[in-house]
């Protein structure tokens, strides 16, 4: 009952900001154009400074288990080319079959993950999915670029050169990859005995806390504001396979085989960490990714509203399984 009721408090504040844009939009405070220009903002400053940060809070590469890190990249790889198959049979839109295909295997690992798998293994489970996040985050993007770039909205395929060229000018990508060159320089500086931290520098590092903070309620925000029920009934197929992906293959398949072949390699933390990964609602960084790189952003947004509400029971039920099985 504890996870259920965690599994709920995780959601409603989404939901109900998710709730609060819709409303918002009907009485005509908040329109298309507002949204998509916020969505800019969120995709170009505002999700970078709070990957930046994410990874920067790491408290150390040396703190790295890499058995567990391994695993799980393998997996969201074999997610990623299992899943393209069969996000070509369920629909035949280009722009449509790259939102899905991000949607089987891009979670929603810094706003919901961490916190959650704080829940299920306190203080030992937030920290192992924090390091976790130094390799989920990134893989996480990259296969998102990846994915969006080779399924354009015009259907031309996109060279090998351009795909990487996305991956290397994408802001949440180089909001990652700048966290963690700080962190090793900061490794290096502790090494000749040199104390310094980004967090000297007060202003910037208060104004890039700012910035990460406004991120998510604003994304939810616009999503309410692109939210349309009318799509639903157009994009049922699609929002049928993209969701049950989500909340229930792939937990199956990454949580699944770590319990049956990898049990004697991995205890709570893990498990709590890998339910992070695997198991929580479409990454809200969807949207404003699928805007501003020509996908369909309105099936973007129905996967995030509908795979956020059917997780909060899913979770609950896999926390439930392993719980009864003595994981945690």
């Amino acid at each position: 009952m504890d996870s259920l009721i965690f599994s709920i408090n995780a959601i409603a504040p989404i939901i109900i900001i998710v709730a609060l844009g819709y409303f918002l939009k009907k009485i005509g405070w908040m329109d298309g154009k507002f949204a998509k220009m916020a969505n800019k903002l969120v995709f170009h400053v505002f999700l970078p400074s709070m990957l930046f940060l994410n990874v920067y809070k790491i408290g150390g590469l040396g703190e790295v288990e890499i058995g567990y890190i391994i695993y799980t990249v393998v997996l969201l790889l074999a997610v990623f080319i299992i899943s393209l198959p069969l996000v070509m049979l369920v629909t035949k839109r280009s722009e449509r079959r790259g939102a899905l295909w991000q949607a089987a295997f891009r979670s929603n690992y810094a706003l919901i993950g961490i916190p959650l798998a704080e829940s299920l293994f306190g203080v030992e489970g937030a920290m192992i999915a924090t390091i976790l996040s130094a390799a989920t985050v990134p893989t996480l993007n990259i296969l998102a670029v990846i994915s969006l770039s080779v399924f354009s909205k015009d259907g031309k395929k996109t060279s090998v050169g351009k795909i990487l060229l996305g991956v290397v000018k994408n802001p949440l990508i180089q909001g990652v990859f700048l966290g963690l060159l700080v962190l090793v320089i900061r490794a290096l500086f502790v090494k000749v005995g040199i104390g310094f931290r980004l967090s000297d520098i007060k202003p910037v590092y208060t104004a890039l806390e700012y910035l990460g903070r406004v991120a998510t309620p604003i994304a939810l925000l616009c999503l309410g504001a692109q939210f349309e029920f009318s799509a639903v009934k157009e994009l049922q197929k699609e929002i049928i396979f993209g969701t049950l992906a989500r909340t229930v293959a792939v937990p199956l398949i990454g949580i699944g085989i770590a319990l049956l072949f990898f049990r004697e390699h991995f205890y709570g933390a893990h498990f709590a960490a890998f339910i992070a990964v695997f198991a929580t609602p479409v990454s809200i960084s969807s949207v404003p990714m699928a805007q501003e790189m020509d996908s369909d952003v309105t099936l973007a947004g129905q996967l995030v509203v509908w795979t956020t509400l059917v997780s909060a029971f899913s979770i609950f039920l896999i926390a439930f399984i392993l719980r009864s099985v003595g994981i945690f």
